[in-house]
C-alpha cells in the first residue's frame, strides 16, 4: 500500500505575549492510502491543530508534511488550496453548510465552481445515498442535526477525495443519530475508497479504525494498528 500523508518531525508553537506555547512537539506518522485511521486524546491534546497541518490549513515550525505526494512546505497557498480542492474532503463538528442554499445547493455548489457538468445530479445522487432525497429542496435550519450532518457528509464526498479528514464528525449529536453517521461515514469510505482519518476524544468510535494515534500534551503516547486492518 503507498502512503497518502507522511508527517515527519512536525512541531507548532504559539506566542502569546512573552511567552512561547508548544502545542505540537516531533509528531511523526504515516497514513496508508484507503486506510480508517484516528487522532484520539483529551482537549488540549493538539488534535485539531494537528489536523489542521495535515490538511495544509496552517504551517508548521519544524517538520514536513506530505500529502498526496505533494510536499506542503514546497507549495505556496493558491497551490495548497487546489491540492485541497481536488483531493480533500472535510467534515466538521459544527456542519458548516450554508444557511440561506438548500441541501441540493449546499452539496452541488463545491462542484459547480470545480467546474463539473454533473453537479446537480451528483449532489442529489449523493442525497440519495445519505437517505435525505426526499429533502433535497430544505434549508440547514428545516433540517435536524443528523440530517445536517449527513448532507455535510455527502458534500464532503462529492469531490471524490482521495483523503477525508472528519474532525468530531458526532459531537453535536446525540448517541443513536452519532452512530447512524458514523455508519454512514465508514460506509461512504468503503465505498469511494477514500482514505479516512477521525479526530475525536471517542475511544469507541476510534477502535472501529485500523490505525490509532494517542495524543497527550502535543506529544504521540502511543501509535498503534488494531484488530480491524
Amino acid at each position: 500500500m503507498s502512503k497518502i500523508l507522511k508527517i515527519n518531525g512536525l512541531e507548532k508553537r504559539y506566542t502569546s505575549g512573552s511567552k512561547e506555547l508548544t502545542v505540537l512537539q516531533n509528531i511523526s506518522f504515516e497514513v496508508e492510502k484507503g486506510q480508517t485511521f484516528s487522532i484520539v486524546g483529551p482537549s488540549g491534546s493538539g488534535k485539531t491543530t494537528l489536523l489542521g497541518l495535515c490538511a495544509g490549513l496552517d504551517e508548521p515550525n519544524a517538520g514536513t508534511v506530505e500529502l498526496c505526494g505533494y510536499d506542503l512546505k514546497t507549495l505556496n497557498e493558491d497551490e495548497r488550496a487546489q491540492l485541497r480542492n481536488e483531493e480533500v474532503g472535510f467534515i466538521f463538528q459544527n456542519f458548516q453548510l450554508l444557511p440561506t442554499l438548500t441541501a441540493l445547493e449546499n452539496v452541488s455548489v463545491p462542484l459547480e465552481l470545480q467546474g463539473a457538468k454533473d453537479a446537480n445530479s451528483r449532489a442529489k445522487e449523493l442525497l440519495e445515498k445519505v437517505g435525505l432525497g426526499d429533502r433535497i429542496h430544505h434549508y440547514p435550519s428545516q433540517l435536524s442535526g443528523g440530517e445536517q450532518q449527513r448532507v455535510a457528509l455527502a458534500r464532503a464526498f462529492s469531490n471524490r477525495p482521495s483523503i477525508l479528514f472528519a474532525d468530531e464528525p458526532t459531537g453535536n449529536l446525540d448517541e443513536e443519530t452519532g452512530e447512524k453517521v458514523i455508519q454512514l461515514l465508514f460506509d461512504l469510505n468503503k465505498d469511494a475508497g477514500t482514505t479516512l482519518v477521525i479526530i475525536s476524544h471517542d475511544l469507541d468510535l476510534a477502535a472501529r479504525t485500523q490505525q490509532i494515534l494517542r495524543l497527550k500534551g502535543g506529544k504521540i503516547l502511543t501509535n498503534e494498528t488494531t484488530a480491524n486492518f
